[in-house]
């Protein structure tokens, strides 16, 4: 199996289960080749403590942790509220726009490092193995991909635990607690064990289950209201104070996570062809999405608005294959910043026990006149005026009619 042209190897490296026994693997099995471990720092947070031991204590000759937080909120995340763009209705698209910042970055230190290979530790029936590459060859198309999954002796997490004990590699799990979890600022993710089965219903309420908030049922029993201000479909402030861009995703986390908001239950269709269950908290990000739909409905025309939901669809599939380095999603994107041009104002929520409800919204460039809405005597509008535009709208409907042809 050795490949002995391949001398070193830059490796994604999270700390976690696969990556951890990953290091150890790749030197027995290329020749003792030297192991660069490279995190992406998208806000992690704990789990990045004492990872820079753990990589050189398992055999890594270095280790760069890169900030990405900034990057990932305004080059990744924010498009894609902008767009409005929820996979399948529910899914927010946390770990899917995450890779391909991590990715371009450890292809610029491959580079640097002058890698013969990169190496991640996504499964063979993941989505992320496709993320990742697909970034990987965008940037790197002649870099060798090396995917343990798809070729080594290991056939479950069990037997991956059981080698990181034999090799003395100390885990945060255990084998009751074994959920494959994805976090960073956006999104924690839970899959496996009781989740595998659609029939369970999630331990929200267990003690270490849920980490970015609380159960609906836990929240406080009095609703909190939060305003958030856009510019340009950007948020920019948090309750009238100005708020850096990753500021804005930790101050509504932490308002969202108080009050159960933002917790997903989802059997998605992944990339790879089979459907799987998955559980997703995402206080912040769900707040934000409900925000800037709540103002593009005072912000856009009906033909603009209506266009934008239809490819908002196509735009989440986009992110969700791992497709954000094509040009169908560059060209999406500057349509949609195109549409964000008027949409500034103020959104305010109410948050109570899981919901997110409607508490007001302004904008100087709102299209909606109350003068012409209203249901009172009013100088603008003549009632008279419909009667010939339905007589020209229905006149199809008319003609299909008198022809005998409405079933």
């Amino acid at each position: 199996m050795a490949d002995n042209k391949i001398k070193k190897v830059v490796l994604a490296y999270s700390g976690g289960l696969d990556t951890s026994i990953i290091i150890p693997w790749l030197k027995e099995n290329y020749d003792g080749c030297e192991v660069i471990a490279v995190s992406g720092n998208v806000g992690q947070g704990t789990e990045l403590d004492g990872l820079e031991e753990k990589a050189i204590k398992t055999g890594a000759s270095k280790l760069y942790i890169e900030d990405l937080n900034k990057e990932f909120v305004e080059e990744y995340v924010f498009p894609t509220v902008k767009a409005g763009a929820v996979y399948e209705g529910k899914y927010l698209l946390g770990t899917s726009f995450a890779r391909p910042v991590i990715a371009k970055r450890i292809v610029e230190i491959a580079k640097a490092e002058g890698a013969d290979a990169i190496c991640h530790g996504c499964t063979g029936k993941g989505n992320d193995q496709v993320r990742f590459e697909l970034a990987i060859k965008a940037y790197a198309p002649d870099m060798k991909i090396i995917a343990p999954w798809r070729t080594w002796e290991f056939k479950s997490r069990e037997d991956e635990i059981e080698y990181a004990e034999k090799k003395g590699i100390p885990l945060k799990i255990n084998r009751e607690t074994n959920y494959s979890k994805d976090k960073n600022l956006w999104h924690l993710s839970h899959e496996g064990l009781d989740l595998e089965d659609p029939a369970n219903e999630p331990m929200y309420n267990k003690e270490g289950f849920l980490e970015m908030g609380v159960s609906p049922e836990q929240a406080p029993d009095k609703p909190e209201y939060v305003t958030i201000h856009f510019e340009k479909g950007i948020p920019t402030q948090i309750n009238g104070e100005d708020t850096e861009s990753v500021a804005v995703i930790e101050k509504l986390n932490e308002i969202g996570g108080r009050n159960g908001i933002g917790i997903t239950d989802i059997v998605e269709n992944r990339l790879v062809g089979m459907k799987a269950r998955g559980v997703y908290e995402t206080p912040g990000g769900t707040i934000l999405f409900a925000a800037h739909n709540k103002l593009e409905e005072i912000c856009l025309d009906k033909d603009t608005l209506h266009y934008k939901k239809n490819l908002a669809n196509t735009f989440a599939d986009l992110v969700y294959d791992g497709k954000w380095y094509t040009p169908l999603r560059e060209a999406m994107s500057a349509f949609v910043d195109s549409t964000q041009e008027y949409v500034t104002g103020d959104v305010k929520l109410k948050l109570y026990k899981g919901n997110i409800i409607d508490a007001g919204v302004t904008s100087p460039y709102s299209l909606y006149d109350e003068e012409i809405a209203t249901f009172d005597e009013d100088e603008v509008y003549n009632q008279n005026d419909s009667a010939g535009f339905i007589n020209l709208f229905g006149l199809p409907i008319k003609v299909r009619a008198k022809k005998g042809l409405i079933k």
